[in-house]
Parts: structure tokens; sequence; C-alpha cells
């Protein structure tokens, strides 16, 4: 029963950080925003299964990054309160992960997306259906109030 007990709490333990990680950090909400659009967006490519799984470890891999990133940001903070060299360093070296996995999951998408017919489809979709334009124009507003949305972080 100790094991069940114990599965669960890291559960508990990995949601709570995850969640917390949503509540701070604006940019872990601007990579989860993007994600939620491309996932959108791809429903109107017939992506192979093959192609699916990329793009969801390429998102996977921009989400971890920027979650280590956090992790690193939080204890090198803890450790060294005061300004210095090495702690700004580990912290610039995990916002380069960051970005290079970013930048990777930019290529992905030119590869798997760049179709200047689909564009075209899909700018028609939006352009000609009053109803599936304003859907986009309210779905806009809600991620910007979910990546604008202030709250405070630990010790600041």
């Amino acid at each position: 029963m100790k094991n069940k007990n114990s599965l669960l709490k890291s559960f508990r333990c990995a949601f709570s950080g995850f969640s917390g990680a949503v509540k701070a950090e604006r940019n872990l909400r601007i990579h989860l925003t993007a994600a939620a659009y491309v996932l959108y967006f791809s429903s109107f490519y017939k992506l192979s299964r093959a192609e699916l799984a990329v793009l969801l470890v390429t998102i996977g891999l921009v989400v971890f990054s920027e979650l280590v990133n956090t992790a690193v940001e939080s204890a090198v903070d803890l450790a060294s309160p005061d300004l210095h060299p090495l702690a700004k360093k580990a912290k610039d070296t995990a916002a380069g992960a960051v970005l290079v996995c970013a930048v990777l999951a930019g290529g992905v998408g030119f590869v798997l997306f760049w179709d200047t017919e689909r564009f075209a489809y899909i700018f028609r979709y939006f352009t000609g259906r009053f109803p599936n334009a304003l859907l986009l124009l309210a779905s806009f507003c809600l991620a910007w109030l979910f990546i604008a949305h202030k709250t405070s972080k630990p010790n600041q």
C-alpha cells in the first residue's frame, strides 16, 4: 500500500510542479499557446502518424526544455541569491537550450507545414466564414489573456 501512495504522491508533485511553472512562467505559457495553435492548425493537413509523432515529440521537447530552464533558474536563485557570473552563465545556458529547442521546433514546423496552397485554403476557411473568423479572433484574445496573466514568483 505504501508504494501506491508513494506513486500517487509523485504524480501530485509532478502536476504541482508543472502547474506552478505554468502559473509563474510567461515563456512557458507562450510555448503552450503556440503548441495549441500548431496542433489545431495541423488538423488542416493530412499528417502521417510518423509526422504527427515528430510534431508531438518536438512540442514535448520545447515544453521539457522550458521546464528544465525554470528548474535551473530556481535552483540557481536559491543557491546564489546575489549576482554572480557563474549564476548568470548557468541561467543563460539553460535559456540557450530552450532557444535551440524552439528553433528546432520552427524548423520542424517549416518542413511539415510549408504549403502555400494549404495556407490559402486555411485563409479562405477563416475569412470566408464569419463564425470561423470570430472564433479565431476570440481564441487569440483568450490566448493573449492566458499569456499576459501576471502571477507573482516566489521571493519576488
